[in-house]
């Protein structure tokens, strides 16, 4: 008896494990690139191009921000603002007010002391601290976001307390 049901169990789990979906009939796309045919991205006959030019220095000008810096610093395993960088802050406040269109990103990094959940806890915190800062600045929760790097983007490479100070920071870049 106890082989008829441990059979018949063995019977039921194979049945379950089964999928009615055929892995054989997928159909296959080609996506190489070459020519769609007669009226296509790649016909024949077609000399203008639909790829309109871009002002990357006018960009580049408008994304940069404010000019009196955008990145804060902070001491070793913590995430406190630093009363010296609150120029910092609020120059992109004011920034960001003026311009309500515009979205910052904040980066928050750490030195390379420390595990990996660790640092990117802490450049959360770092980056949180900061994005806060500006919204008590008055400006708009939507324009800011916040993002940890944790140790992977140093800014100075090397294991003295000069690097590492350069690397505890959060950067303020815009989109």
């Amino acid at each position: 008896m106890k082989r008829f049901v441990w059979a018949l169990s063995m019977t039921a789990v194979l049945a379950g494990c089964a999928s009615g979906v055929k892995l054989d009939d997928v159909p296959v796309v080609d996506k190489s690139g070459t020519s769609v045919g007669a009226g296509g991205a790649g016909a024949a006959g077609s000399t203008q191009s639909a790829v309109t030019s871009v002002d990357l220095s006018a960009q580049n000008q408008s994304a940069a921000g404010p000019n009196s810096g955008r990145i804060v610093y902070f001491d070793f395993d913590s995430y406190s603002v630093r009363p010296d960088d609150q120029a910092v802050i609020d120059a992109n406040a004011r920034y960001l007010k003026a311009n309500s269109a515009r979205k910052a990103v904040v980066e928050g990094h750490t030195d390379e002391r420390g595990g990996r959940e660790y640092n990117l806890a802490l450049g959360q915190k770092r980056s949180e601290a900061v994005r806060r800062s500006l919204t008590l600045l008055g400006v708009s929760d939507a324009q800011v976001e916040a993002v940890s790097f944790g140790k992977e983007k140093p800014a100075a490479t090397g294991s003295d307390e000069a690097s590492m100070a350069k690397n505890r920071r959060a950067e303020i870049t815009y989109r």
